[in-house]
């Protein structure tokens, strides 16, 4: 069974297989989600180039972009046979290249196309199927408007259900300021779990403390960081701890990178630039003496030709 009670959000060209290596050496437990990979991705591409993970990973959920149910079906049993622990709908994303595809946030305004989505899915899996949605978009954007698009697409027996605590504007507003500019409405979260106790209400939007997370867990089930766990990564390093009851202490944030660089070596010697695994841990010192140096001695020498991993110990010696 997976355990949502405290996940990491899918975060385009953030949280990458390099990421998550990264992430779960901090949290052994919280639970990461890919970055969205299209079902065009995976079918008409390189599936393995956006599939494959270090089994180190798990736990672990793949998040799909789609609106077609035969190609979402076929994605979440390739899914299940790549090993993943969950697969995830997006119905959050709000840019125009997702809108193009007809899939992402767009289609909140289509309660009957996602149903026959997950439907499928659920079809084609034994792997849980989960739905990550907004509270509204545009103009469909009222309470009673989002529990009865909840209250549809669960009767195909989802029960879980992510949802970021904003609305989107489909229009007007880039990627960007839609994670920031609507403004948080958690209480119609909790109002949404009040009404619909028998599902699993995962909530997700503008949390950055494990004060706020507490706050959270009284009202629902789990919770969803996101920016504030690729930004300030060692923010993980209580998670274990607080949430799962785990007595072994988080490694200490030289030990991270000490442990990293077998993966990095490793990933180096198939072809992976240094700078495509280090750019994820620029905020591994965030609030720390050092952090400045640290960042700016990778961001200025990770991408150089010849850069070898002494870049990163170079770099930790600058912090204290």
């Amino acid at each position: 069974m997976v355990n949502r009670r405290i996940s990491i959000a899918p975060m385009m060209d953030w949280t990458d297989r390099h990421d998550r290596y990264f992430l779960r050496l901090i949290s052994s437990r919280a639970l990461l989600y890919t970055e969205m990979v299209t079902t065009g991705a995976i079918i008409h591409g390189d599936a393995d180039r956006f599939l494959r993970f270090d089994p180190a990973e798990q736990p672990l959920a793949l998040q799909l972009g789609g609106s077609e149910p035969d190609a979402l079906a076929r994605c979440a049993k390739i899914a299940e046979d790549y090993g993943y622990g969950e697969v995830n709908l997006n119905v959050g994303c709000p840019s125009d290249r997702v809108q193009n595809g007809r899939f992402g946030a767009c289609l909140m305004g289509e309660p009957e196309t996602v149903a026959a989505c997950v439907t499928a899915m659920q079809a084609a899996t034994s792997l849980p199927v989960t739905v990550k949605t907004r509270i509204g978009i545009d103009d469909l954007d009222s309470y009673d408007y989002f529990k009865s698009f909840i209250e549809r697409v669960a009767e195909t027996g989802v029960s879980t259900f992510i949802i970021h605590a904003r609305k989107a504007w489909l229009t007007g507003l880039s990627p960007k300021e839609n994670r920031t500019i609507p403004p948080l409405d958690y209480e119609r979260v909790y109002r949404l779990k009040q009404e619909l106790p028998e599902l699993e209400i995962i909530i997700n939007g503008g949390i950055s403390s494990h004060e706020e997370i507490d706050t959270h867990l009284e009202q629902v089930d789990g919770v969803m960081i996101g920016r504030e766990a690729y930004q300030n990564p060692y923010f993980l390093a209580e998670i274990d701890r607080r949430y799962y009851g785990v007595d072994d202490e988080s490694p200490e944030r030289r030990e991270v990178i000490e442990q990293m660089i077998p993966y990095v070596t490793r990933e180096m010697a198939a072809g992976v630039p240094l700078n495509s695994i280090t750019r994820h841990m620029l905020g591994l010192f965030q609030g720390r003496p050092g952090a400045r140096a640290w960042r700016r001695h990778i961001s200025e020498n990770a991408h150089k030709k010849g850069a070898d991993i002494t870049i990163l110990t170079e770099a930790a010696s600058k912090t204290r």
